[in-house]
């Protein structure tokens, strides 16, 4: 199941992370999830 939410950021730096994004073939959101995911099992060690 997934969960949309709303975030507020620069936009500058969303523009910037989005086409780098586009280069590279990745979904800003799923780079979003992989960040969370680290974050989390960092914090479990």
């Amino acid at each position: 199941m997934k969960k949309n939410v709303t975030l507020k950021v620069d936009e500058k730096l969303y523009k910037q992370f989005r086409a780098y994004c586009d280069k590279r073939g990745l979904i800003v959101s799923r780079q979003f999830e992989i960040f969370i995911k680290q974050k989390i099992s960092k914090g479990n060690k």
